[in-house]
């Protein structure tokens, strides 16, 4: 097999993951844990499989072809791993940022970000993890805004824990299921829905109370 049909493979894992264990056997724990760490540590690589990788994984185990505590163990180990390579990528840039005046970058911006992760970076950091692109880049920005690597890895390793178990878990329970299966995507993007719209509106409201007391002033 050469690369090109490799990554392909890769790229179709929810397609693919019966070969893969067929051909690699036991290796297959580090191909996926070597796919979870590039798609969340690395910025290059946002178009690896994330949420359909770990709800396959999770079908095929409970087939008995993987070991479901081995696998969420790993996966977890490859997505905490991951984010903190990709916060330690950005904050070596961020300090530059912060110590060099650099014209093509928003100084100010940068500072008000790192405001925004310091008070709502937690969240940011979690719900990234379901959410395709977003969390290849949430960590990154959360090292270049300087959030403070404690707080990082507190809802990193949170993060982690509810993507990874979830979706295994889910595609142990549910994999077999076509109607699940096929609609994973959509399923996910309901429930960040469910968890973000609160937020959005609970600012809303801030806002709206804040304009009101000052024109009551």
């Amino acid at each position: 097999m050469d690369f090109m049909q490799f990554l392909d493979m890769i790229l179709h894992i929810d397609k693919s993951l019966g070969t893969i264990i067929a051909e690699y056997g036991t290796m297959v724990y580090a191909v996926l844990s070597a796919i979870v760490f590039a798609e969340t540590g690395l910025v290059i690589f946002p178009f690896l499989p994330g949420d359909s990788l770990l709800f396959v994984a999770g079908a095929f185990s409970a087939t008995g072809a993987m070991n479901v505590w081995v696998l969420m163990g790993l996966l977890i180990t490859a997505a905490v791993t991951g984010n903190t390579v990709n916060y330690m990528i950005g904050k070596s840039i961020g300090q530059k940022v912060f110590t060099h005046d650099y014209k093509w970058i928003d100084k100010n911006a940068l500072i008000k970000t790192h405001a925004f992760y310091e008070n709502h970076g937690g969240k940011t950091i979690i719900l990234a993890r379901f959410v395709p692109i977003v969390r290849t880049f949430a960590p990154f920005v959360a090292g270049v805004s300087l959030m403070t690597f404690a707080k990082f890895q507190i809802y990193n390793f949170t993060g982690a824990i509810i993507w990874v178990v979830g979706l295994v878990a889910a595609g142990y329970f549910f994999g077999n299921i076509p109607i699940i299966r096929d609609h994973l995507n959509t399923i996910v993007m309901i429930g960040i829905g469910a968890a973000v719209i609160p937020l959005i509106l609970g600012g809303l409201w801030k806002v709206y109370t804040k304009m009101a007391g000052r024109k009551q002033l």
